[in-house]
Formats: structure tokens, C-alpha cells, sequence
């Protein structure tokens, strides 16, 4: 059973930055690709940004692109997400997942098997 943690959440002006980070274990985690996800109050959970396995493509939201950097770590089981240029409507709870295998980027959260617990991200002056 894999577990996934995320952590690094926050409260950050408009214009900040934040980084965050979801350490796995309990799996091979090189083999999963792994993608960031967020809901806004009262809005359905959205895609915002994946990578595949090794790190070598990834894929965002239009919402983010330019902003955001997703990557990860497989010596560390890691994948982080780089949010830069913060704006007040990013404010979420932001989940990371993992599929169960898989050559390349899925967007879909039906595509995903395990998911952390979420991360507060607010943005607000």
C-alpha cells in the first residue's frame, strides 16, 4: 500500500512563492507517475500538473502553466511542485497522487490509486 504525505502549505501573499512536497513510501515509487490536484471551496478537484515516471515530460493546467514547475525526486521518493506568481484564486486544498503504473501523464482523477491527505495553499494580502 503506498502512502503519499504532502507538506509545505501555507498562507503566502499574492505575487509569493511556495514549494511543495509529497514524500511516498510503501510502493516502488519510479515506477508511478505521479500528478498535483486541487480544490477550491465549492469547486470540483482539478488537474494542475504531472510527470511521468522519470521525470523526463511533464504536463500542467492551463491555469498554472509558466507558473507552476512540477518535479521529482526517485532517490528520495519525492515529487514537488514549485509555485511561483501566486494569485489569490490558487487558494486550495492541494493533493498529490499516484497511478499504479504507466508510461506517461494522465490527467483524469479517476487514472489515480493513491492520494495524500491535501495541503493548504491559501494566497490572500
Amino acid at each position: 500500500q503506498v502512502q503519499l504525505v504532502e507538506s509545505g502549505g501555507g498562507l503566502v501573499q499574492p505575487g509569493g512563492s511556495l514549494r511543495l512536497s509529497c514524500a511516498a513510501s510503501g510502493g516502488t515509487f519510479s515506477n508511478y507517475p505521479m500528478s498535483w490536484f486541487r480544490q477550491a471551496p465549492g469547486k470540483e478537484r482539478e488537474f494542475v500538473a504531472g510527470i511521468n515516471w522519470s521525470g523526463a515530460s511533464t504536463y500542467y493546467g492551463d491555469s498554472v502553466k509558466g507558473r507552476f514547475t512540477i518535479s521529482r525526486d526517485n532517490a528520495k521518493n519525492t515529487v514537488y511542485l514549485q509555485m511561483n506568481s501566486l494569485k489569490p484564486e490558487d487558494t486550495a486544498v492541494f493533493y498529490c497522487a499516484a497511478k499504479n503504473g504507466g508510461r506517461y501523464i494522465y490527467t483524469r482523477i479517476d487514472d489515480y490509486v493513491y492520494w495524500g491527505q491535501g495541503t493548504q495553499v491559501t494566497v490572500s494580502s
